[in-house]
């Protein structure tokens, strides 16, 4: 067997590729790691501006939020993916600051860029970079706000401050209205230990039309389908629920009837129907006053649940279900029949209701002992009404983050001007060539402040300016009024970050640098599959 070629070519497979060096695969990986985080660092703060994304679905998003912008993209270049890896990681850590995770990173590549060119070897930057990583996080600490770790989870106005910036990022302006909202709906369903929060358990129903004045909390659920039958409302409702389907039940093995008269007929059928009956009658002997159905309601079933007076709900999402289940503390059966009594639900009030010309079915219990609240967003069209969701479910994130680790930093990029002032006087006390990297990990800290004053449209030179002479007088709260574009500490308007947001987004950002820049071969080998599909139109028609 013949190898052709000589060094690497003739250890591969034929149609590999190996990129290695500064250039070929450090820079630019680099390269491809900017790109991203130029898309997403427009997006950044309350000014941020929206991005239009079709997916390959031909789904249309336009929105600001940064870890849906970078879940649709489809990233293929796989250093970029490690970014979007961190971002993912943030979301799934605390939910927010997805884009300042991209943009920091993108920003420490960009002076990574620069360190390589000047002559710098990519091991004495990372050594910098975990110097400096480690120092920030140290400041961080210290920067906390006295006695923001006491905070009383059900206040409805502490938690609302609280959230106030994670909302105002995706919809300024709007925060006034969400906010209360959103901290009316987590309180009703927090558990008694706040650390165990599941943010499943604050749904979001969006009904298009009216405005978003008219949305409201409700304790329960709002599923967005009809009641089957007539009865439209039931109050204080035992509850039994079949995953199944209430239907009759086909025989398993094939069979054949002869029937020889009319009357035979009558009764075969008779005796379904009978069938159906005694199973109606043993639901509504158990006190239930409302059935509900995984699958597919007969006609025969209908009929007699309109005759028992029994109001039929038909859920045909089995996650939909099982929340359904956990709002109404009922079973989920698999076979039809009479449901013992801890297997039926309970709701003070299920009611067939229109909302903005939508028929909606609101589960609800007032009594408490609620496991699922509903925040019912109204707005003119679908897409905003997305956005709207995506705030919420920020603002839901930030509650959670708040049952864990409530401790708080001012915002407005007060706190990153401040550790980036510190860092740079840790810089100076450096010697060897650390000190470069230091300084440009400080540098890239200015990146959050730069880009709300760019975003808001002024003058991010001046600004960066003013809040270094600001921190310099000791004024460590001082941030940005993207409103009047002047210089002033915000914490007074409630513009507060959270501390535990901050810390993992700067070391996602940090770990995602190290791991791009650690890399200095890229070796690829070839696709599988046979040759690739035509383009539509690509082949000429005889």
């Amino acid at each position: 067997m013949a190898f052709g070629g000589y060094g690497v070519q003739g250890m591969l497979k034929d149609g590999h590729k190996l990129l290695s060096g500064l250039d070929e695969a450090v820079l630019k990986n680099i390269e491809a790691c900017k790109q991203l985080s130029k898309i997403t660092r427009s997006s950044l703060g309350p000014n941020g501006m929206n991005k239009m994304v079709i997916n390959h679905l031909d789904k249309l998003f336009v929105t600001s939020d940064a870890a849906t912008i970078v879940n649709e993209l489809e990233v293929a270049h796989p250093a970029a993916k490690l970014l979007v890896l961190a971002g993912k990681a943030q979301q799934e850590e605390i939910g927010d600051g997805t884009n300042l995770v991209v943009t920091l990173a993108g920003e420490l590549l960009q002076g990574a860029e620069d360190l390589i060119r000047s002559g710098l070897h990519p091991s004495e930057i990372l050594a910098g970079y975990n110097k400096a990583c480690q120092k920030v996080l140290e400041y961080l600490e210290a920067l906390v706000e006295p006695g923001s770790d006491k905070i009383d989870v059900r206040n409805k106005d502490d938690v609302a401050k609280r959230m106030t910036a994670a909302v105002a990022s995706k919809q300024y302006g709007q925060e006034d209205i969400l906010c209360p909202l959103i901290a009316e709906a987590c309180i009703q369903v927090a558990p008694k230990n706040p650390a165990n929060f599941n943010v499943d358990n604050v749904r979001v129903a969006k009904i298009v039309g009216g405005s978003i004045y008219d949305s409201n909390v409700v304790q329960g659920m709002v599923i967005k389908r009809d009641a089957e039958g007539t009865i439209k409302r039931a109050e204080k409702a035992k509850i039994a629920v079949f995953g199944g389907g209430l239907d009759t039940s086909a025989t398993e093995t094939k069979g054949t009837v002869l029937i020889e008269s009319a009357a035979q007929l009558e009764g075969y059928t008779k005796s379904e129907e009978d069938k159906m009956e005694a199973l109606i009658k043993a639901i509504a002997d158990s006190g239930a006053k409302v059935v509900v159905s995984g699958q597919a309601v007969g006609e025969v079933a209908m009929h007699f649940c309109e005759r028992y007076k029994l109001m039929v709900l038909k859920i045909l999402s089995k996650f939909e279900l099982r929340r359904f289940c956990r709002a109404t503390n009922s079973t989920s059966l698999v076979q039809v029949g009479k449901p013992e009594a801890d297997e039926l639900g309970y709701a003070d009030i299920v009611e067939a209701q229109e909302i903005g010309g939508q028929r909606v079915t609101i589960v609800r219990n007032e009594t408490g002992g609620n496991h699922i609240a509903t925040v019912v967003v109204r707005a003119s069209t679908d897409n905003i009404a997305d956005d709207i969701e995506r705030a919420i479910e920020d603002g839901v994130n930030a509650y959670k983050a708040m049952g864990k680790d409530p401790r708080l930093v001012a915002g407005a990029g007060a706190t990153e001007i401040e550790l980036a002032k510190r860092l740079r006087e840790y810089g100076r006390k450096e010697t060897g060539l650390d000190q470069y990297a230091i300084h440009k990990f400080a540098d890239s800290l200015e990146v959050v402040p730069r880009t709300l004053s760019e975003n808001a449209g002024l003058n991010a030179t001046d600004i960066i300016s003013g809040l270094y002479a600001a921190h310099a007088r000791g004024e460590h709260k001082a941030g940005i009024n993207v409103d009047e574009g002047t210089i002033q500490d915000l914490t007074t308007k409630s513009v507060w970050d959270l501390y535990a947001t901050k810390y993992w987004a700067i070391r996602l950002a940090a770990d995602a640098v190290v791991t791009v820049l650690r890399v200095d071969q890229i070796i690829m080998a070839k696709q599988a599959g046979g040759p690739k599909k035509p383009e539509a139109g690509g082949m000429d028609e005889d």
